[in-house]
């Protein structure tokens, strides 16, 4: 990923899920950090905590289980102040409950997370 990636809100997110949905959560990370980077003061924090649960999967896929489930648990604590107005038709609640799932029960392979209500 190129270390100036822009996109807009609406493809940073297409393509963060696309990343997430090809195992590749390292680099939905580079994606959502990018987007963190460049959104305005209010939607920071949202950015942040979605690129934080994208690091997270990658420690748990990478072994780092302890690591992996901390990163989890301030994405999720961080992201749930946006629950009750989500911009950009990212589902906030349902990213949280997802997050706190896998922080209870970190799965053996691939990490499912839908950014994202299906349409």
């Amino acid at each position: 990923m190129p270390d100036d990636l822009a996109l807009q809100p609406g493809e940073a997110l297409a393509e963060a899920q696309r990343l997430l949905d090809a195992d590749r959560p390292f680099h939905a990370h580079e994606v959502l950090e990018g987007a963190w980077k460049a959104a305005p003061e209010a939607e920071r924090e949202l950015w942040r905590g979605l690129a934080q649960v994208a690091v997270g999967i990658t420690h748990l896929r990478r072994g780092n289980t302890r690591g992996g489930r901390a990163l989890l648990s301030r994405a999720a604590d961080r992201l749930e102040t946006y629950a009750a107005a989500p911009p950009h038709g990212i589902d906030v609640g349902g990213v949280v409950r997802q997050v706190r799932a896998v922080h209870d029960a970190p799965p053996e392979g691939p990490v499912p997370l839908r950014l994202k209500e299906l349409s």
